[in-house]
């Protein structure tokens, strides 16, 4: 039996071929209209999207959709909800520049990681960022351990930017190869410098079977290491 196949529908469906001219001229046309939007929205729009930027930016783009492929939709539509969505965006940038309150409700607030070469266990624990994820973020930066951080913040556009202690102010740290981290156990087999691999926290063990973090009551432990980082 030979498959019977309409290949005109099959690559065009119900339309004729002039309504594939007519997709083609609305497609152009919203995407001359959503340019000219993004084009108003400013060039921090583009540049870096907070969270409030990026519902504006899927805004316009469900917008745009339905005008290109759907008859009974005039381009009139996305025009007037194109102006809503920039006038709407003025307005909130507007708002937050002028009352901080509003800003951080909007747009967050930077939350302080790590201080001092440890974990910050209070900003750490409110957002949502895995212990594996923060690692891979602090390894770009080519960073082998927490000593040789200053200060970690999460800015409110979910960059991570980070200060380093000088070579000389380097210490012993918790490190965040995958390798040495998990060697992390509750025993201690020799004297040496340990990090508590929740906190950070840095102290110079002897030889036990349990050792209780006194900053954050958890016993799981890796040696530090004071490796210079690699610039």
């Amino acid at each position: 039996m030979i498959l019977a196949i309409n290949w005109t529908e099959f690559f065009i469906g119900k339309e004729d071929w002039e309504f594939l001219l007519e997709i083609a001229l609305r497609t152009f046309a919203m995407y001359v209209i959503i340019l000219t939007g993004l084009r108003l929205l400013g060039k921090r729009g583009v540049k870096q999207l907070s969270i409030f930027e990026l519902v504006v930016i899927i805004s316009l783009g469900s917008a745009a959709g339905d005008p290109m492929f759907y008859k009974e939709v005039g381009l009139a539509v996305p025009v007037i909800i194109f102006a809503v969505i920039v006038l709407s965006y003025r307005l909130t940038t507007y708002l937050t520049a002028k009352s901080q309150t509003v800003d951080d409700i909007i747009e967050g607030k930077c939350a302080y990681l790590i201080e001092d070469g440890e974990f910050s266990v209070d900003n750490f624990s409110k957002e949502t960022l895995a212990h594996d994820e923060f690692f891979s973020e602090l390894r770009q930066y080519s960073i082998s351990h927490l000593g040789q951080v200053k200060t970690a913040i999460l800015e409110t556009s979910g960059s991570i930017s980070v200060y380093y202690f000088e070579d000389d102010e380097v210490k012993y740290g918790l490190p965040i190869l995958p390798r040495l981290f998990d060697a992390g156990c509750c025993e201690i087999l020799e004297r040496a410098h340990y990090a508590c691999c929740f906190c950070g926290n840095v102290v110079l063990l002897a030889p036990t079977e349990k050792n209780e973090c006194k900053k954050c009551a958890h016993d799981k432990w890796v040696k530090a290491i004071s490796d210079l980082r690699v610039k």
